[in-house]
């Protein structure tokens, strides 16, 4: 038994020193592994995940920046600025961000180490989070600070709090040390110049930056630009990390577009048919001013008080060139022309002029009582004689009629492609009834706009050759280069001798008128023109009146047109002449134009 007590100890002995080496060992074992899983996972993170690791983190720094192009400028034909794009930024808060802001008061050790502080008028902010946000930025943009608050409350990453604000606004936002938290985008303004001056003919642009309207719808292809854009990584604050750039696009800003308009002389004529309109209390007033040798528009306005840009600009088609009228006795020239030209009469030729005249069982009469009267075709114009334009043209077909009309341009599209330009209408020779094929002899059964008539007298201006109107001048992109517009077609409508007789005829009209219309020094030929229109109750109410001519009537540089709308005086030499005169006398002082010489060998209009 004792003996068996020893064989236990001894083995006891044997076994405790080497069990702990045991233990040791399969700690060591286990040790061992984790470690190796750790370096695994080291080698794994380092050298295998690494790299997608490192292209994770500069993603998340990665930001593609748009560089917005500016839209070109609208320019009348002297470089004066009629429309164009300013620097301007949104304003844009993070309100994740915002949340976790915290101001650093100033004068503080942390202060120092930032370089920068935070304060609302000199005094610390007071606030954390959204509300000391807002205390700070609403004295910048002129805010409720409360409104702003509830702005930047959320957990969204991107919220405009105002758009549009000055360069001046957005370095006082900078200042304010406010990084990664509101910043602003740079963005642009469409600003007008002259307020209601060509305000429909303009038009404006969307909150895209898009012309919808007038001019800027007109030419919005070579008015936008091109944005760009930049790629780099921001830092924890928001600011470019330098050095980190690793793409960029550069913006194209719009081409300019210059027009044939001069502003001093549309700023006149605007404001010559104020007076007019409120010295006639017509509804409405619209003028045309034309340069003969080139067909260039320099002028195109009317009463309507309409700011460019604004929402009605942008809704609104210029009434210079949506409204029609029917013109009247100013329609007569066209006859007199097509007469002529055919060979049917001669200006001296003799007629005698009741005051009614009945053909085909339809009756036409003159505007006023007169007896029988001797006159010649030219005097038939002179006194816009209805009886004796039916008489003179009796043997004056109807294909002939039409002819004549649309070669003079009514009816048809000016070629100027302004949105909302009405074309007026004008029948075909079929279509007309008896009366209708004789009304349109003078200037009623069809109706025009005022561009279409300025470039009738325009052309008789212009020794029988018809120019295509213009109202863009040249066009000029981001580097610079400018590109003049060919100028349109010309058509010869009439012979050289018929237009000087037709508008020989045209100056007795307007010496018939010199006690309201005349310029001193110079000239005049013109028409006047008068026709019922539709009122309000559908009836034929209301009236247009008319004057359309040329200045200075021997040397003709100018076509100008003056149309009213239900003037007090009715007639259009009493009512639009004078303004047709106002217009004409600055004209000639602008552009100093030599003065007529005396008229000779007038066309006879009696017999």
């Amino acid at each position: 038994m004792k003996g068996q007590t020893g064989l236990m100890a001894s083995i006891r002995n044997w076994y405790r020193p080497r069990a702990f080496l045991v233990k040791c060992v399969a700690i060591g074992v286990v040790l061992a592994f984790v470690a190796s899983a750790c370096l695994a996972q080291l080698v794994a993170i380092q050298l295998i995940d690494g790299q997608t690791t490192a292209q994770a983190a500069t993603q998340s720094r990665t930001q593609k920046v748009v560089v917005h192009s500016m839209r070109g400028r609208i320019l009348d034909t002297n470089g004066t600025v009629l429309a164009q794009s300013v620097e301007r930024y949104d304003i844009v808060g993070d309100p994740w961000a915002v949340s976790t802001f915290s101001p650093i008061d100033c004068g503080t050790t942390k202060a120092k180490q930032a370089g920068f502080c935070h304060s609302v008028n000199g005094k610390p902010v007071g606030l954390k989070g959204s509300a000391a946000v807002a205390r700070m930025l609403a004295p910048v943009l002129k805010m409720d600070a409360k409104e702003l608050g509830a702005q930047l409350t959320g957990t969204g990453r991107y919220v405009v709090l105002k758009k549009n604000v000055t360069p001046t606004v957005k370095r006082a936002i900078d200042d304010m040390h406010l990084g990664g938290v509101v910043y602003g985008l740079l963005t642009s303004q469409r600003v007008y110049a002259n307020g209601t001056q060509l305000g429909a003919l303009l038009g404006g642009v969307d909150d895209s930056g898009k012309g919808v309207a007038g001019i800027e719808q007109m030419k919005n292809t070579l008015l936008t630009g091109t944005d760009g854009y930049v790629v780099y990584q921001r830092g924890n604050g928001g600011e470019e990390i330098p050095g980190t750039t690793t793409a960029t696009k550069a913006a194209v800003n719009g081409s300019d577009v210059t027009l044939t308009i001069d502003h001093d002389v549309d700023w006149y004529v605007k404001q010559a048919l104020k007076e007019g309109q409120k010295k006639t209390g017509a509804a409405w007033a619209i003028a045309v001013v034309q340069e003969i040798d080139s067909g260039e528009i320099l002028a195109l306005e009317d009463t309507d008080d309409i700011k460019a840009g604004s929402d009605q600009a942008k809704l609104t088609t210029s009434r210079a060139v949506s409204e029609t009228f029917e013109p009247g006795s100013s329609g007569k020239v066209i006859t007199m022309s097509g007469l002529l030209q055919t060979g049917l009469h001669k200006a001296t030729d003799k007629f005698t002029v009741p005051y009614s005249f009945t053909k085909d069982g339809q009756e036409y009469h003159d505007s006023s009582q007169h007896g029988s009267e001797r006159w010649t075709l030219a005097g038939i114009i002179k006194n816009s004689s209805n009886v004796g334009t039916v008489m003179a043209s009796s043997r004056y077909t109807n294909k002939q009629r039409y002819e004549f009309l649309t070669k003079f341009g009514i009816g048809q599209s000016s070629g100027l492609n302004i949105p909302g330009e009405s074309c007026g209408q004008l029948g075909t020779p079929e279509s007309w009834d008896g009366r209708t094929s004789n009304t349109v002899l003078f200037g009623q059964g069809y109706s025009t706009n005022a561009l279409q008539l300025t470039n009738v007298v325009a052309t008789i201006g212009n020794k029988g050759v018809r120019r295509q109107q213009s109202l863009i001048k040249s066009v000029t992109d981001a580097n610079g280069r400018t590109e003049t517009l060919p100028e349109g077609t010309s058509t010869r409508v009439i012979d050289e001798k018929v237009a000087a007789d037709v508008k020989d005829a045209m100056e007795s009209v307007a010496e018939s008128y010199s006690k309201v219309v005349s310029v001193k020094g110079y000239r005049i030929a013109a028409k006047s023109g008068t026709a019922e229109v539709a009122g309000s109750d559908g009836r034929l109410t209301s009236i247009v009146a008319d004057f359309t001519g040329v200045i200075p009537a021997d040397n003709p540089k100018f076509a100008i047109t003056v149309v009213m709308k239900d003037p007090k005086g009715t007639y259009g030499g009493m009512t639009a002449g004078p303004v047709f005169a106002q217009i004409g006398e600055f004209l000639m002082q602008k552009y100093n134009v030599q003065p007529s010489s005396p008229r000779k060998n007038a066309i006879a209009v009696d017999w």
